[in-house]
């Protein structure tokens, strides 16, 4: 699994982006959202359970992440089709605020080494890669745990920050001294 202080590899994938007809699906790249940190976070499969709760809460958070110059990328092996499919039926997915990527082809999620191993799925990978595409934080849960969204959020602050951040460091408390 690519780690800490690797680059993320390139990608373009096709991303579901939208309900509206004709505006339903866009290319994305490494590269499409240059100048910003990424927010990478990839779920095993459409139309499951514990996968909603994230994807809405990812959503729920965008404006705060956007707030710190950071784009959600969210991903599965899943194609566009079934992606749109799902936020049409699901009320917790219709107005997602950020792309859907469809890695079918299970490049990005090999190339990072995030497929469970008898599944052949994505687990509950998140990466966190600065400006200049280099990992900066990566989060890796089983297939049946749901992550934290705020210690996402609580990571991009504390590597925005560019300070030595103790344990349990939030926005607003002092940084380390040496």
């Amino acid at each position: 699994m690519l780690t800490v202080g690797d680059r993320l590899p390139s990608f373009r994938l096709t991303a579901c982006v939208s309900l509206e007809k004709g505006k339903e699906f866009t290319p994305i790249t490494e590269s499409s959202y240059a100048g910003k940190w990424l927010v990478l976070f990839f779920w095993p499969k459409d139309f499951t359970f514990v996968c909603p709760t994230e994807i809405a809460a990812f959503g729920k958070a965008n404006a705060r992440f956007q707030e710190r110059d950071a784009q959600i990328l969210g991903i599965s092996t899943d194609q566009e089709f079934v992606h749109h499919a799902w936020r049409t039926h699901h009320p917790d997915l219709k107005d997602l605020p950020y792309p859907m990527l469809a890695d079918t082809k299970r490049e990005l999620s090999t190339a990072l080494g995030v497929l469970h191993k008898e599944e052949g799925v994505p687990l509950r990978a998140t990466f966190l890669v600065d400006p200049q595409g280099v990992i900066r934080w990566v989060c890796v849960n089983d297939l049946s745990v749901g992550r934290n969204v705020e210690e996402t959020l609580r990571t991009l602050d504390a590597l925005q920050s560019d300070e030595l951040c103790p344990c349990n460091w939030k926005p607003g408390e002092a940084t380390l001294k040496v």
